[in-house]
This record gives C-alpha cells, structure tokens and sequence, in this order.
C-alpha cells in the first residue's frame, strides 16, 4: 500500500515525493542519533556505551566481627590416607567439628534451612540438617586466641582412598566452627561458620585447598566469603612459586568442575598504595572483579577498574574516615594561642 501510494504521489509531483522521503529520512536521522532530546535506541548502542553510562552505586557496608578463623596448615601434605592439618584461630572457645565425605545436596538444603526454618549454632544441629548423612566425624575443642595445629584424619578401618569421579556427590571434608559457650552466641552477629575443603586422592589430584567458606548470622542469613584481590607483601605465597606444570593442572582441573575464575591473578606491584595515584592507601574495593587497588581520592574518577578493565557496578570502603583517623599517629607537641 505504501509503495503504491509513493508511486502515485511521484507522479501526481516529482518535486513533492522528493520532498516528504528527504523529510523522512531527516527525521529517522534525529531520532537515532537523539538530535530531539530522546534516548538512543539500546539496539544501536553497544556494550562499552550502556556500561559507561550506568551510575556506579556506592555499597553500604555493615561491619561485623567474625570469631573465627580457619586455614590449612600445609596443603601440600594433605591427603584422604595421611589426613590434613589445620588451624582455627578463634577469639572465643570453640568447637571444630570436621565431617567427611559430607553428602553436596544436603550441605546446601542445610544453609536454606538456616534462613528458613532453624539456626545452625550447633554441631547437632547442621547434623540433623544434613540428615547425618557423612562418613566420619570428629571434634576438637578449641581454645579462645589458641593457634594450635588440629589434625583430621579418616580412620583405617573406613577403607576409603577416594570419593570418586568428578561430578562428585560428595565434599571429602567440611568443617564447623562453632562457639562452645551458648551465652556467647549473644555477643556475635555470626554464630557459625562452614568450610568446605578439598583434599586430593587417586581419582582427583587437585591440590588441597578450600572450596567455600560460608558465615552463619544470628538473622538467618548465611554469606559466601570471597578474596579481596589486592597488593601484597613479598611473604604471600604466589602462583609463580610453583611449576608451570602444577598450573596448568590445577586450572584444568578446576575447570572441570566450574570452580576456576575467569583469569589468573598475577601482580607486579607489592605495595598497599593507590596503583593510580601510588601515594594514597588503598581503601576501595570495586565489584564485581574484587581488586582493591583504589584511594579515597581516586575512586570517584572510575567507571571501569585500572587493573582488569571491567565495568564497576559497586565499591565499598575498607574502612570509614574515622577508622583511618584513628590509625593516623598524631603529632606531638602543643600549640598555644
């Protein structure tokens, strides 16, 4: 219809259809480029310009103590046959309970029960959580500001050299730090806290590492703890302490089963200042790529982080103003008027 319209309008006046098509395309020519006050269509923009133009939030943070720590003593030792060796290091009496070949499905259903239906403050309750469904426990008492060494080991009678091919329905150990003292729980916001650690046997050689590490609030709710990516000092142990071969293992290994990040964290800088200013301290974290690497002065200059390139959707502070006066020596000596 349209066609047979323009052809009747050309020979009605040549000089008129000329006129209504340059008039068309002026107008279709203003409203993609936004000529008249219009936002340009998403279709015609591209990735980098949508990104850019979103306002990157500041992320109000609430700061809470945590009681407890864990880490691995030394990984390299660890196996399902020699067992592992860990490290609480909690500021209240506390009780380590490690479960092996703990059931997948039901550790995770436990955490939505925390939100739900129960708190998750005892070792007996994440076990009728879990409907008791783990090969082995054991516990350990653990002193308050106390580093000493706990070593987990399955007992030889279990007969148990691996929990099988990957996808596995089972974790080869979590560990449960809770409070041992119930009247402390009042006095925290977290009241437990659940790691999932991996140990290699014959089946899969990954090297012994922690998977997750999960805090249990009072509230109900549960949170993942991630790595900070940030500068540090010449003592932290890196990637390039090891062969390219183990590397490359690993990553493959951690592919298999998605746990892999999206890039390998390698830093040339082993300072805690501003990698854009290199004066300020580092303050900010930027998300959701997790690289600290900003000062109070600098942040508010980026969309994008100076160090992996990715858009910001949030940042949050390490600490407030008042924190950082409080570290700040003052100076000495009086001033009188």
């Amino acid at each position: 219809m349209a066609a047979v319209f323009l052809v009747m309008l050309y020979e009605y006046s040549p000089l008129f259809y000329i006129a209504v098509v340059f008039t068309c395309f002026i107008v279709t020519t203003g409203l993609v480029l936004g000529w008249f006050g219009l936002e340009v269509p998403v279709i015609l923009r591209n990735s980098e310009e949508i990104e850019f133009n979103t306002r990157v939030s500041k992320k109000e943070m609430k700061q809470v103590k945590n009681p407890f720590g864990l880490a691995i003593t030394n990984p390299a030792s660890a196996s399902i046959t020699n067992g592992i060796a860990l490290m609480p290091d909690c500021i209240e009496e506390s009780i380590l309970t490690c479960y092996w070949g703990c059931d997948v499905q039901e550790l995770y259903e436990a955490l939505q029960k925390h939100v739900y239906i129960s708190r998750i403050n005892t070792p007996q309750a994440l076990e009728d959580a879990i409907y008791s469904k783990y090969i082995y426990r054991e516990q350990h008492f653990v002193k308050k500001n106390s580093k000493e060494e706990k070593y987990c080991q399955l007992p030889s009678d279990a007969k148990i050299e691996d929990f099988g091919i990957v996808p596995r329905s089972q974790y080869p150990l979590v560990a449960l730090l809770t409070l041992a003292d119930e009247d402390s729980q009042e006095l925290y916001d977290i009241i437990s806290m659940v790691t999932v650690i991996h140990i290699p046997d014959k089946k899969y050689k990954l090297s012994c590492r922690i998977l997750y590490q999960y805090v249990l609030l009072a509230q109900g709710q549960f949170h993942d703890l991630k790595q900070l990516f940030m500068s540090a000092n010449n003592n932290t142990p890196s990637l390039s302490n090891s062969s390219a071969g183990e590397q490359s293992t690993d990553r493959h290994l951690l592919e298999k089963v998605g746990l892999a990040e999206s890039e390998v964290e390698q830093y040339e800088e082993n300072s805690k200042d501003c990698v854009v200013c290199q004066n300020g301290k580092v303050n900010w974290v930027l998300l959701p790529c997790r690289h600290t690497c900003l000062c109070d002065g600098c942040v508010k200059y980026f969309q994008q982080c100076p160090m992996c390139r990715q858009f910001v959707h949030e940042y949050f502070a390490l600490c407030s103003q008042k924190e950082q006066d409080k570290e700040t020596p003052k100076s000495e000596g009086t001033v009188t008027s």
